[in-house]
């Protein structure tokens, strides 16, 4: 039976052949979804997907709010600053 704390569905259980012929489980993080806009919906252009562990501030562009609104948001937001 697994650690209490390997119960949970948090982790994923992944089926591996041993070099004995048996197979054992072996529970693995779940992989992150793709980063989103929290307004929108989409997903965010401009981020670097394979290092998801590193900081927002690694992987973002160099824009104001990048890696955090979609471009869509951004657009509506400047057209809104620039008419007022």
């Amino acid at each position: 039976m697994p650690r209490p704390a390997q119960r949970s569905r948090r982790l994923r259980r992944v089926e591996v052949k041993r070099p004995g012929g048996r197979t054992a489980t072996r529970y693995e993080k779940r992989a992150k979804g793709v980063p989103r806009c929290p307004v929108t919906g989409l997903q965010l252009g401009g981020m670097n997907m394979r290092v998801y562990r590193f900081g927002v501030s690694i992987r973002a562009p160099r824009r104001p709010y990048g890696g955090v609104y979609s471009h869509k948001v951004l657009a509506r937001a400047l057209r809104l600053a620039v008419r007022k």
